[in-house]
C-alpha cells in the first residue's frame, strides 16, 4: 500500500492513531525476525507481511500528521496499539499465535469496514487483500506447528496461552470507527480461530481474555514493560540525528 494512497472522507484521528499505531509496532516485532527465521522461506514471508503492514502504518499516520514524527519522536503513554502486537517475538511459535490471534481480527475488522461507507473504506479495501495472506500464512503455520511434533505442539500451546489475555482488547470500541458491531466481530473471530485450531489438535485457551487492569489499555496509552525497549530501540535512531536527511 502506497503512503500516497487518500482517504477522501474526514478521519477520527483515535482511529487512524489505534490502527496505525497496530500496524507499526507489529511491523517492527516481525522485523526483528531478520536474520533470525527459522527457514529461509520465512525470512521472505516474515519480511513482507512487515513491509504491508509498514504500508498501512504509513497511510493512517499520515492522514493526522507527519508519519516520521508520529513514528519516531512520540513519547511511550502518546501511542495507542494494542497490548497484543507489542509482546515480543519469543520462540517462533510464539510469533504465530500473536499473528494467529491478531491477523483473524485485522482481516475481520478491515473486510467490515471495506463494505461500508465510512471515511476508512478506500483503505481497508486496499488492505483487506493483505490481511487475507497475513491470515492464512498465520493459518497453515499453526496447522504445521498443532500437528507436528510433540515439542512443537507444546510450544504452541503455551504461545496461545501467554497470548490469550490480550485478545479481549482487540474488541473494545475504537473512538472514531462507526458502523462495526464489535460483538458480532468478536463471534466471528471466536468461531475462525477455533475452527482453526481444532484442525490443529489445539483447543481455545480458558480463561479471562484480559486482566484486570488492561482491558482497552492499550488504546489509552497503558502498555506492557516490553514496549519500552521496543521504543528505545525503534526510534534511537532519529532521536540521535535529528534532521538529518538521507
Amino acid at each position: 500500500m502506497s503512503s500516497t494512497d487518500a482517504v477522501q472522507s474526514p478521519v477520527s484521528r483515535p482511529a487512524a492513531l489505534s490502527l496505525g499505531d497496530d500496524a507499526l509496532i507489529l511491523s517492527h516485532r516481525l522485523g526483528e525476525w531478520a536474520g533470525h527465521a527459522p527457514v529461509l522461506e520465512e525470512e521472505v514471508a516474515l519480511a513482507n507481511i512487515a513491509l504491508d503492514l509498514l504500508g498501512q502504518a504509513r497511510v493512517l499516520l499520515s492522514l493526522t500528521g507527519d508519519e516520521d514524527e508520529l513514528a519516531f519522536l512520540r513519547e511511550e503513554r502518546s501511542f495507542r496499539n494494542l497490548q497484543l502486537v507489542e509482546q515480543p517475538n519469543g520462540d517462533f511459535a510464539h510469533t504465530i499465535a500473536r499473528q494467529l490471534y491478531f491477523s483473524f481480527h485485522q482481516h475481520e475488522l478491515y473486510t467490515e469496514l471495506a463494505a461500508g461507507d465510512g471515511p476508512f473504506a478506500p483503505l481497508a479495501a486496499k488492505a483487506v487483500k493483505e490481511t487475507a495472506y497475513h491470515r492464512d500464512h498465520a493459518e497453515q503455520w499453526t496447522l504445521r506447528l498443532g500437528d507436528g511434533t510433540q515439542e512443537s505442539r507444546a510450544r504452541m500451546r503455551t504461545a496461545l496461552d501467554a497470548l490469550w489475555k490480550y485478545t479481549g482488547e482487540m474488541f473494545q470500541p475504537v473512538e472514531g470507527i462507526e458502523g462495526v458491531d464489535w460483538a458480532a466481530l468478536e463471534d466471528r473471530w471466536l468461531a475462525a480461530v477455533g475452527g482453526v485450531l481444532e484442525r490443529a489438535g489445539l483447543a481455545l485457551p480458558e480463561g479471562p481474555r484480559t486482566g484486570a487492569w488492561a482491558a482497552g489499555a492499550g488504546r489509552q496509552g497503558l502498555h506492557t514493560e516490553s514496549f519500552g525497549r521496543l521504543l528505545a530501540e525503534m526510534q534511537h535512531l532519529h532521536r540521535s540525528h535529528p534532521g538529518a536527511s538521507w
